[in-house]
C-alpha cells in the first residue's frame, strides 16, 4: 500500500499544481496516430491489396499508377519507402537456361534487323522457344507468337517434345485466334527448326515473311525473350510442376488469365495488351 501512494502521490501534486485532472494526464500517455501516419497506414493496406490481387508480380511503379487511378496523391518515391518497410518486393528470380545448343545453324535472312516498331495489329510477330521443368515428364517445351503492336501472346503451344509440329501448332494458333485475312509483313522467329519444308510452306500459305534471329544475339529477338523472362520470373521460377497436364493449365491460365487481360505493361501506358487490341479494332 505504501509503494502505490509513493507511485500516485507525485502525480497527483504536479496535477494540483497545474490545475489538470488526472484523467488528461493519463490520457496524454496514450500516443497518437498523426494524420501522416494514417495516410501511409491507409496506403499500405492499399498497397497489399493491389500486390496481392497480382500475386506479387507488382512493383512500385505499376501499383503507384494503380493508386493515382484509385485516386490516391501519392509520389511513387513515398511508395518505394511504405513498400520497402513492409518489406514487399516484387518476385524476381533469375533466369536459368538448362543446356547450351552448340549445333552450327546455317545463316538466315534477318529481315527485321531489331527494328521492332509497328504502327498496326498484326503487321509484326515474335516468336521463340522456352523451357518448363516437370517432376515426371521431365523438360517440355513452350513455343509463342506475340505481335509487336499490342504485345499480346497471340498465339502459343506446349509440347514434351521440341519437333517443328510445335512452332507450326503456335503459328497455326496465332492466325487462327487473330482471323489473319491479309499478308502479314514479317515474323521473327528463333534459327532453330527453321529448315524444315513444312515450316517453310506454312508461311509461305499465310503469306508471312520469316525473318530469322542469329545464333547467340538474343537482341534480335528481345522481345520474345522479354516475355518468357517475365514469365520464368512471375510464374514458372514460382511454382513446381507435377507433370505436362499440370504445367500447360498453369501456363493458359497465365497466358490468357493474366498476362494478356490483367498485365499492365508500361510501354503500352499502363494498359493490358487486351485493351490494346480492342482499341485498335474499335478505332478501325
Amino acid at each position: 500500500m505504501i509503494h502505490d501512494q509513493k507511485e500516485v502521490f507525485p502525480i497527483q501534486v504536479m496535477c494540483e499544481v497545474l490545475g489538470m485532472p488526472r484523467s488528461t494526464y493519463y490520457q496524454s500517455l496514450i500516443k497518437t496516430e498523426s494524420v501522416r501516419d494514417r495516410k501511409n497506414r491507409l496506403l499500405l493496406e492499399q498497397i497489399q491489396f493491389i500486390y496481392k490481387e497480382s500475386k506479387g508480380r507488382y512493383g512500385a511503379p505499376k501499383i503507384h499508377f494503380l493508386l493515382l487511378k484509385a485516386g490516391f496523391s501519392v509520389s511513387l518515391k513515398r511508395v518505394q519507402r511504405i513498400m520497402k518497410k513492409a518489406g514487399i518486393y516484387s518476385i524476381t528470380m533469375k533466369k536459368f537456361r538448362p543446356h547450351s545448343n552448340r549445333k552450327p545453324i546455317e545463316a538466315r535472312e534477318n529481315v527485321l534487323q531489331q527494328d521492332f516498331s509497328t504502327s498496326k495489329l498484326n503487321e509484326k510477330w515474335v516468336a521463340g522457344i522456352t523451357y518448363i521443368h516437370t517432376l515426371r515428364d521431365g523438360w517440355c517445351y513452350l513455343a509463342t507468337v506475340l505481335d509487336l503492336y499490342s504485345k499480346k501472346i497471340v498465339g502459343y503451344s506446349f509440347s514434351r517434345s521440341m519437333t517443328t509440329e510445335l512452332v507450326l501448332h503456335a503459328l497455326d494458333n496465332a492466325v487462327s485466334v487473330q482471323k489473319l485475312s491479309q499478308a502479314l509483313f514479317c515474323i521473327q522467329i528463333l534459327a532453330l527448326n527453321t529448315q524444315a519444308k513444312s515450316l517453310g510452306q506454312a508461311l509461305k500459305a499465310h503469306e508471312i515473311i520469316p525473318s530469322f534471329s542469329r545464333k547467340g544475339c538474343p537482341y534480335d529477338n528481345a522481345c520474345i525473350e522479354s516475355f518468357h523472362a517475365i514469365l520464368k520470373k512471375e510464374a514458372v521460377h514460382h511454382m513446381t510442376y507435377l507433370h505436362f497436364e499440370s504445367a500447360n493449365a498453369a501456363l493458359f491460365q497465365f497466358i490468357e488469365g493474366w498476362y494478356n487481360r490483367r498485365r499492365m505493361h508500361s510501354q503500352l501506358n499502363y494498359q493490358t495488351p487486351q485493351e490494346v487490341e480492342d482499341q485498335y479494332h474499335q478505332s478501325a
